[in-house]
This record gives C-alpha cells, structure tokens and sequence, in this order.
C-alpha cells in the first residue's frame, strides 16, 4: 500500500511540474494573434512565422552555433580538469574544486555584468565568440561534476598498467579511460549544450543586436509585441529538451553495456 501511495504521489508531483509546460502547446496553435486561453481556433501560420521569418532563423543558427562551440570547449576542459583533480592529491584541491564550481552558484546577473565589463576591455563583447567563452565559463563546472562522479568508479590502476606497457598517455586515455567514463562525458556535454542553448541573461549584456540567441529573441518579442510565435518557439525548445534527455539516457545506458563487456574481458 505504501509502494502504491509514493507512486501516487510521483505522479501527481509530476504532473504538477509538467502541466504548465503542456499549457504551451495549445496557445502555440493558436489562430489568434494575442497569447490567450482558450484559444479562439486552432492554426500552424505561427510555425510557419517560425521557420520563414530571417529574425527567427538567424537566432535559432546563433544558439546551435553557441551551444555547439560551448559543448565542445566546455567538455574538454571539463573532462581534463576533472581528470586532473582525480588522479592528483595536493593541499588545496578543495578549494579548486570550489573555484571551479563559483559559476554554478553565483547569480547569474553578478556573472554577466562582470564578464561584460571583461569582455568590453579586450574587444569580446557584442561578438558571437565572446558569447561562446562566457556560456563555456558558466557550462564547464556542470562537465566537471558529472565526470568527477564517473570517475569514482574508475580504477586508476588500470591507465598506470597502460602506461606501463608502453601506450602514450593520450591514447592510453583515449582506449582506457574515455570508455569508462563516456556516460559522464556524455551527461557532462549534454548539460553544456543545454545550458548554453537555455541562455539569457549572459546573452542580453554580451551579444549585439546582429547576435541575438533564440531565448533573446524570445525576450525581445515579450517586450515588443506578445506574438504567439514566442508559443512556438517554446515549444520547439522543449521538444529539443526531450531530444536531448533521450539522448543522454541512451548514452548512458550505452556506456554502463560498454563498461561491463569490459569488465567481462
């Protein structure tokens, strides 16, 4: 009875969390041209506003090509500085760890108005690559953690018995240790990606107005004109976020069958 009351409970929790995000849906369909419910009638033309309008394009190619720069930046210095901090043991390694993880825990307005004044010295603001180094700044703490909780399990040994049979270390890193802890990697990207794509409050004070990012121009809608494009574009945003959570836990699985055929060898 207790199993089938906490399951109960589950669910309704996640339906409360759920719901408002299904609320989209329906005013993203809408024949109207204001944001309300009920919804007058039901049309794709603010899809078709999505895909055919260049304001609308041209942020959502600004975000692909941020966060997938951001992913790619963020994994690699994230996975060789969680790497780093497992297989090292010196005085202070704490305090690293902690100095590494400031962006996760620091407002995020207190973030951006500090990189905009950084940025603005050396030439990076307004400018798609200044974006990209701030959202891999804010992206690589996440990489960190996630690599660091696979690397619990990994034996240490074993890149020691790589190494001690000859292998450089990239390639011993590349055969033995990437193998192991791919499903953090893979967790590691995939929060990158998302955080970087999910992004606003960096993106209003370091992109110019030719540089707008889709949550930007999602803003700028809101202040401008309540267009139930904004509707739409949401809901391709959560539709990606599915993507992205399907992704993630097929790499994971992926990775737990590939570690155990290695244990198994």
């Amino acid at each position: 009875m207790t199993r089938i009351a906490t399951k109960v409970f589950a669910w309704i929790v996640l339906a409360f969390l759920v719901a408002p995000l299904l609320a989209i849906f329906p005013l993203s369909f809408s024949s109207g041209t204001i944001l309300t419910l009920p919804v007058p009638g039901y049309s794709l033309q603010w899809y078709e506003e999505f895909f055919l309008n260049d304001r609308w394009l041209d942020a959502t190619r600004n975000s692909f090509i941020v966060g997938t720069a951001t992913m790619v930046l963020a994994t690699l210095l994230g996975t060789t500085a969680a790497y780093g901090l497992n297989m090292s043991n010196f005085r202070g390694k704490q305090i690293v760890l902690v100095l590494l993880s400031m962006p996760m825990v620091v407002p995020l307005i207190v973030t951006a108005a500090s990189m905009f004044l950084a940025f603005s010295a050396v030439g990076l603001a307004n400018t798609l690559w200044g974006l990209v180094i701030a959202h891999t700044i804010i992206a690589t703490p996440y990489v960190v953690i996630t690599v660091l909780a696979s690397l619990q399990t990994f034996d240490p040994n074993l890149m020691r018995g790589a190494l001690s049979l000859g292998a450089p270390p990239v390639t011993a890193f590349r055969e033995v240790v990437l193998p192991m802890i791919l499903p953090g990697v893979a967790a590691g990207a995939i929060f990158a990606f998302a955080t970087s794509f999910d992004e606003l409050v960096i993106a209003i004070f370091i992109t110019g107005p030719g540089e707008f990012t889709l949550p930007r121009q999602m803003f700028a809608g809101l202040r401008e004109f309540l267009s139930p494009t904004i509707a739409a574009a949401a809901v391709i945003m959560i539709l990606l976020s599915f993507v992205l959570l399907f992704v993630s836990e097929a790499v994971r699985r992926r990775g737990e069958k590939l570690v155990a055929r290695r244990a198994n060898q």
